[in-house]
């Protein structure tokens, strides 16, 4: 059965719905001030108790977003027992946004590398020294953690095995940009499981 589609122009055409946030994230970095990448992901506890959280989305893929966290973390401890996250990423001065919903799994540990390898020195050390998320007695105790971690890897640290990335594969996409009035554009991409077709519609605003 072929999927359901609609009429859409302008900022909203095309047939790939990661191209589409790619071509809307080129847009937003030549306007937006800071971070145009930021995220807001959303996780749930296992009391179901919502979490979110802005991180960096580094990487719109061919099938999957991408960010990187430390593993043992809050969000990755709920990512890991749910299998599942969604995110929101807003734009004031282009005035869209892009939702995803979907399935999340580890990125590769060649790719969590080679990230980890470009960043900068001080940032590599302090994923080290970061207990993320957990208690912390004192800016002072990290800033030591930091030091002693510094010596104690070097200058070329390794990945540490609680660090890397996550692929969010979207079961759910939707583009929204704001309308006069308040009749805002909205067009979500929906499929049931990876391998399958876009349904494609537009919402009410």
């Amino acid at each position: 059965m072929a999927p359901r589609t609609v009429p859409r122009k302008g900022i909203f055409a095309g047939n790939d719905p990661f191209e589409i946030a790619r071509k809307w994230l080129k847009e937003a970095e030549a306007k937006e001030i800071n971070d145009p990448n930021a995220i807001a992901i959303a996780t749930v506890d296992p009391e179901g108790l919502p979490n979110v959280r802005m991180v960096l989305l580094k990487e719109i893929a061919d099938d999957a977003f991408v960010f990187y966290t430390n593993y043992e973390s809050a969000k990755g401890q709920e990512i890991e027992s749910a299998g599942k996250a969604a995110f929101v990423m807003h734009w004031k001065s282009l005035r869209r946004q892009v939702r995803v919903r979907g399935l999340v799994t580890r990125e590769s540990e060649e790719h969590s590398d080679a990230y980890y390898r470009s960043r900068a020195l001080g940032s590599r050390i302090g994923a080290w020294a970061s207990r993320q998320s957990r208690p912390l007695e004192s800016k002072a105790a990290l800033m030591e953690a930091v030091a002693k971690e510094g010596l104690r890897h070097g200058p070329n640290p390794k990945r540490p095995p609680f660090w890397g990335g996550y692929r969010i594969t979207p079961l759910e996409i939707e583009f929204w940009a704001d309308g006069e009035f308040r009749l805002h554009d909205r067009f979500r991409w929906r499929r049931s499981a990876p391998d399958q077709l876009w349904d494609i519609q537009r919402l009410n605003p």
